[in-house]
């Protein structure tokens, strides 16, 4: 572990804190938002305990996680427009609040927060079965595939687990109209899987192979 390292996982933790704050909490004119305090517990604060692991154990992972700089044209625009959709939602939950738009019973908000908290065992677990996994589409050096675990059941896990993840937030915040925004995840991460299996097929031995082994993509016998 380097200090740079440290100060790096330390400020993007910081940031991604205020930002989602300002981006909740502002549009629905009030801290008196009980679903955007339990949301932010929940993802901000085992958040927080799995850098500590990940800076202890394999800093590696941690610098491939915090590394999100696509070189790819096509990868950046799927990143621009997953933060249009973050932006879009939770603002959106946030002025739902305010106006009292579509609010979800309670039960449906800790039913979310169960299914997130679920969904983070679920990356934790992808990521002691793939510590080659990068925020950046690449092949790196020495990587195999991995098809055992929940890669033996989908292709990628990941993007399953964020899909779990990313529409129970929006649960926990109490809002279907965010919500229905986030549905359209798969459709933006539809082209960022195409263009990831191209480059896996060139760059990595037996990828193909593993693509006739395991048929599904992100969702087990759909997609």
């Amino acid at each position: 572990m380097t200090k740079k390292l440290f100060y790096q996982a330390i400020l993007k933790y910081v940031l991604g804190v205020v930002m989602i704050g300002i981006l909740i909490f502002l549009p629905a004119g009030t801290f008196d938002y009980w679903n955007a305090w339990l949301f932010m517990g929940i993802l901000f604060i085992p958040m927080f305990f799995a850098g500590i692991v990940m800076m202890a154990k394999n800093p590696e992972l941690l610098r491939k996680r915090l590394n999100a700089k696509e070189k790819q044209a096509e990868q950046s625009l799927v990143v621009k427009l997953s933060g249009l959709m973050f932006l879009f939602g939770f603002v959106t939950a946030g002025l739902n609040f305010r106006f009292k738009w579509i609010v979800l019973p309670d039960w449906v908000s800790w039913a979310g927060a169960a299914i997130f908290l679920f969904s983070y065992l679920l990356y934790a677990e992808v990521l002691r079965e793939n510590t080659y996994l990068s925020r950046t589409i690449e092949v790196q050096d020495g990587q195999k595939v991995i098809d055992t675990g929940l890669y033996g059941i989908v292709r990628h896990p990941m993007y399953t687990v964020t899909l779990l993840l990313f529409l129970s937030m929006l649960l926990v915040l109490g809002s279907m109209i965010s919500f229905a925004i986030f549905l359209t995840y798969p459709v933006i991460i539809a082209k960022r899987i195409r263009n990831e299996e191209t480059v896996l097929e060139k760059g990595l031995d037996g990828y193909t192979e593993y693509k006739q082994k395991v048929k599904y993509k992100i969702i087990p016998f759909v997609w």
